[in-house]
């Protein structure tokens, strides 16, 4: 019974002293999992442009702005990884149509930001990849009904992204405003002009999403032109393709597009991601209406 009690008591001695001097041991001595990773504060370039304007990066302001969109984008390392493979995809589709319609080929980053290349909806109802309001859609030639919404027809999109562009560049006069009226409206950014008597983008105190539209915009061309700089690397079969298509003309309805997409040699699912505008099972056309419809390759 003492010789127990004596080995229980010697062993509480031992681990008390092991806690003093691991507790008396620099902290840095214990090695860790995150040791070699660091984060470094990042340099904002000395010059920059959007869309072939000038950025004050001179100002303290609009450094601090493209500076923090530099961090939060370098370091949500898995966003800014996924936006870089869904780069490769579909700015292949998206540079030859601003530059057929005359908008700046740096307005593929308004997509990017708008919505990491993919097909989603807002909380305010806009949708496609270029997040586009049901009204502003129909004003710029989209059809959109409870069957087809062209807001998720990239091509189409596109186009009706670089019309509202280049009147929004026609009443405002830069390429700069033009992307924020992308954000806020036409009216918005007409109304904060009137009140603040300036109309200068980096002039204009904006709301908080569209004074950080631009910068977003910028800091993604920055990091998408030098992605090693920022930490990406990555090889080019790491990065996403569109798959090979053929387009056929349907100028009837189709009743049963399951149906119809088996005897293209492909299954539904394959139909509708490709053309993600048709809504139902079916397709409803009308006289003298012709829909182009893509099918994958095998």
């Amino acid at each position: 019974m003492k010789k127990t009690f004596k080995i229980f008591s010697f062993s509480i001695l031992f681990g008390v002293c092991l806690m003093f001097v691991f507790a008396a041991k620099p902290i840095n001595e214990f090695p860790n999992t995150s040791e070699n990773y660091q984060i470094k504060a990042l340099k904002v370039p000395l010059k920059m442009t959007f869309a072939g304007e000038n950025v004050p990066v001179n100002q303290p302001d609009i450094k601090e702005r493209i500076d923090r969109e530099l961090l939060v984008n370098t370091y949500w390392q898995s966003n800014g990884l996924l936006l870089i493979k869904r780069a490769n995809k579909y700015f292949p589709i998206i540079e030859p149509i601003l530059k057929k319609h005359h908008v700046p080929d740096d307005f593929k980053y308004l997509a990017m930001i708008e919505s990491g290349l993919m097909n989603v909806t807002s909380p305010a109802g806009a949708k496609g990849i270029w997040q586009i309001m049901k009204n502003t859609a129909i004003e710029y030639g989209l059809e959109v009904n409870s069957t087809i919404d062209e807001r998720y027809h990239l091509e189409k999109s596109t186009i009706a992204a670089c019309e509202y562009l280049k009147a929004s560049k026609e009443i405002f006069g830069s390429w700069a405003m033009a992307a924020a009226a992308y954000n806020a409206g036409n009216a918005g950014i007409s109304r904060q002009i009137e009140i603040q008597k300036v109309d200068n983008y980096f002039d204009l105190l904006l709301n908080k999403e569209t004074a950080r539209y631009l910068p977003r915009m910028i800091a993604l061309k920055e990091i998408m032109k030098n992605p090693r700089n920022y930490g990406f690397y990555f090889e080019s079969e790491d990065l996403y393709e569109s798959s090979p298509v053929r387009i056929i003309k349907v100028k009837e309805n189709i009743d049963d597009l399951a149906l119809f997409a088996q005897n293209q040699g492909i299954n539904y699912k394959l139909l509708k991601r490709h053309n993600p505008w048709m809504l139902t099972n079916s397709l409803l056309v009308n006289e003298d209406q012709i829909y182009k419809l893509k099918i994958p390759k095998k």
